[in-house]
């Protein structure tokens, strides 16, 4: 393969090729990094273009299994359904890229990424979306800016850019970049949460004697490394620069490259002035009103019935025509009552966020609930709790063999949240996207060990930023389950307005101002920090003064939702009797012997007697207890830690003929088990009980007898035993 171009980047080189494959297609670039390859392909339909009034982009990027050497798992053998990250890299790549075409660009588009080599160390939606940039770029559309992705890393608290995916595993942060060459596009960020080891002085080593050669006592604490507003926006700024410098590189690179652009006809209607001006003369009353109408299809019907009543007046309009121009006022009109007069369509405060309620645990036979309103969005988040064997299994191609994920956020949204009448099909992109989100969120402040959580939110009324309320309502289903956090999360979306110099910035906007701003800013995390980010921005780009102040003023609306939930988390009755409840806790490894007992008697009965499940780590001597019953869970950890603080008896080194005094632990219709000095059990079997025939064993033992026995025989680890 001959490539046509080397860019040298930020800790990594990518080299294209324009014109060896997928000639046909409109624009196509062949890129290679490291042992990766990329192909992106941008096809569209030149002589076809949709009436309605959006953009017909499609964005697939596909992973070949064979280009990390593996074969599909599963029965079927051929690359199927994509994976969860296949589509929300294609989300990624989506919104990077939507911004770039033009107002009334009508063809159906389709960019294709394929991969078809990988390397274990590359960041493949940094790579895709690079490569497709590169191929509508040279293109024959005529679209001359390049959109690029640069990922930055806290390694040991320095910043790197561009990081492999082994210097990832080891940050504590995940932000991703996209941009041109002058504006910031999109923000995808999240915190990575850590375990934090430190040793606190013993004063008392002798109560502590597992720990106390070690000078103290081992904690282990749970970080969520929520990053600080200031420091995100210093690490944004020295990114941005790497952005801006790589899209430079890009556009000189690739110019020489570029197809002639083919003449395409766009569908901009201008509006009609005339209507526009009788709108604003005779029915600003209504559109106010209209506004005022806050769900999504109230709004609508207010419209259409004001579209309806003016063409009983004016039949020689036409009515798509009328509803451009009615819809153009009432943006108008949102926009500049935000500018002019601070005040919101539904009379709030810039700041201000809508009134919230939130009820716990409303699903008796779930083992935790939260139902989260806040305005007319309405999430019930659901949380399950399972055990290792419930974690959801996947493949990628840059891990070895299969991965298991135990925190699971799947997000919901129905038609009817939104007065839709639709069916309810599979997940669609958004829903997956929604639920990532609020799982990058949460996920830091959770240390999962050993267990299985998921959250599902079912979205039951929506008017802006049902992520949000999944982020919040998640976090009080994680409190209803007893489970701990390092911090409280919540979650806000803010919005802007702007006009040439003046702009506001929106505190959880609904749909409305989500529908006619300018960004759309999504922001969760603690009272201290953010645990996770997401922006696109519909304008072109946003300076970083700017957007401190929305990162400041989402602190200050998180803060006031925390607050709120704070007080519904001191108000929480548990799901006692459904609810599983775990204990961890630690003892001393050389201890495991007596709590299993011999061939898992001791814990067999532990098990039974209280109701639980127990797994030990024999190794690090790490014992989880589970069970329905807070007492029964108590009762287990208080019989094993009363094993532990036993003296520990040296094991005696039997042999046959050897003479002891026991007691009779159990009686069965063959004998009985007697216990050792020891606690080593052995058989002492009915015919070996007296010199005389004995037809039942409790004719002549109690359990609890003292009895003294000589061994008689091994058979492997069992002793056989005989009456003195």
């Amino acid at each position: 393969m001959k490539y046509d171009v080397n860019v040298e980047l930020k800790n990594k080189i990518e080299e294209y090729s324009f014109n060896d494959v997928a000639r046909q297609a409109n624009g196509a670039a062949w890129l290679k990094s490291g042992d990766t390859v990329i192909l992106a392909t941008v096809v569209i339909e030149e002589n076809e273009t949709v009436s309605e009034d959006f953009l017909p982009l499609t964005v697939q990027y596909i992973e070949k299994t064979y280009a990390a050497g593996k074969i599909p798992g599963g029965f079927f053998k051929r690359e199927a359904k994509p994976s969860d990250f296949e589509t929300l890299t294609s989300r990624i790549v989506d919104r990077s890229l939507r911004p770039l075409f033009p107002k009334g660009f009508g063809h159906p588009t389709q960019i294709t990424i394929m991969v078809f080599s990988v390397d274990k160390e590359a960041d493949l939606q940094v790579l895709a979306l690079n490569a497709a940039s590169a191929a509508l770029y040279v293109s024959d559309i005529d679209i001359n800016r390049s959109v690029s992705a640069v990922r930055a890393a806290k390694i040991d608290g320095e910043l790197v850019l561009n990081p492999t995916l082994s210097q990832l595993n080891n940050s504590t942060l995940d932000l991703y970049l996209s941009g041109t060459k002058e504006d910031l596009l999109m923000i995808e960020m999240r915190s990575i949460g850590s375990e934090n080891v430190e040793v606190e002085p013993s004063i008392e080593p002798m109560l502590d004697p597992i720990n106390a050669g070690m000078g103290g006592v081992v904690i282990d604490t749970h970080l969520s490394n929520a990053l600080a507003e200031d420091e995100l926006i210093e690490i944004l700024g020295k990114t941005q620069e790497v952005l801006f410098e790589a899209n430079s590189k890009y556009e000189e690179s690739f110019a020489p490259f570029q197809k002639e652009a083919m003449p395409l006809q766009l569908n901009v209607n201008p509006l009609n002035e005339e209507m526009v001006s009788y709108v604003e003369q005779n029915h600003m009353t209504d559109i106010k009103d209209a506004m005022n109408q806050m769900a999504k299809s109230e709004r609508s019907s207010a419209l259409r019935n004001l579209r309806k009543s003016i063409l009983e007046t004016k039949e020689d309009w036409d009515e798509s025509e009328l509803k451009a121009a009615i819809e153009s006022v009432k943006k108008l009109q949102v926009r500049s009552q935000i500018l002019n007069e601070k005040v919101r369509a539904d009379g709030r405060a810039l700041n201000e966020v809508r009134p919230i309620t939130i009820d716990t645990n409303v699903l008796p036979a779930a083992h935790a609930s939260c139902l989260f309103t806040r305005g007319q969005t309405q999430a019930l988040v659901v949380l399950t709790l399972g055990g290792p064997k419930d974690a959801q299994m996947f493949e990628t191609l840059t891990d070895e063999g299969t991965q298991n994920e135990n925190f699971m956020v799947h997000y919901n949204f129905p038609g009817f949240s939104v007065g839709e009448a639709s069916p309810i099909m599979g997940t669609k992109r958004r829903e997956l996207g929604h639920g990532n989100l609020a799982k990058r969120a949460l996920e830091p402040i959770v240390d999962t060990d050993g267990k299985t959580i998921r959250l599902v939110s079912e979205i039951l009324e929506s008017n802006g930023s049902s992520s949000m309320a999944t982020v919040c309502g998640g976090y009080m289903a994680l409190k209803a389950a007893d489970i701990d956090t390092s911090d409280t999360i919540a979650g806000i979306a803010m919005g802007m307005v702007s006009e040439g110099d003046k702009y506001a910035i929106l505190s959880d906007i609904m749909g409305l101002e989500d529908h006619d701003g300018d960004m759309d800013f999504k922001v969760t995390g603690s009272k201290d920090g953010i645990t996770a980010m997401q922006m696109d921005i519909k304008l072109g780009g946003i300076s970083l003064e700017v957007l401190k102040e929305a990162l400041y003023q989402a602190k200050e609306g998180r803060t006031h939702i925390i607050d709120i939930m704070l007080e519904a988390q001191s108000k929480i009755e548990f799901n006692d009797g459904v609810l599983p409840t775990t204990d961890f806790f630690h003892i001393d490894p050389s201890f495991i012997g007596e709590i299993i007992g011999q061939a898992g008697k001791t814990i067999r009965e532990i098990i039974e007697k209280f109701e639980v499940a127990i797994d030990i780590d024999k190794k690090e001597g790490k014992v989880k207890i589970t069970g329905t019953n807070k007492a029964g869970i108590e009762g287990a950890k208080e019989h094993i830690n009363s094993i532990v603080s036993k003296p520990k008896v040296a094991k005696i080194k039997y042999e046959v003929g050897d003479k002891y005094e026991g007691t009779v632990k159990r009686i069965v219709d063959f004998g009985a088990f007697v216990e050792l000095p020891d606690g080593t059990d052995g058989l002492l079997h009915i015919s070996k009980i007296s010199k005389d025939r004995v037809e039942n064993v409790k004719d002549v033992l109690n359990e609890g007898d003292k009895v003294t026995v000589e061994i008689i025989e091994f058979k492997g680890n069992k002793i056989s035993l005989s009456m003195v």
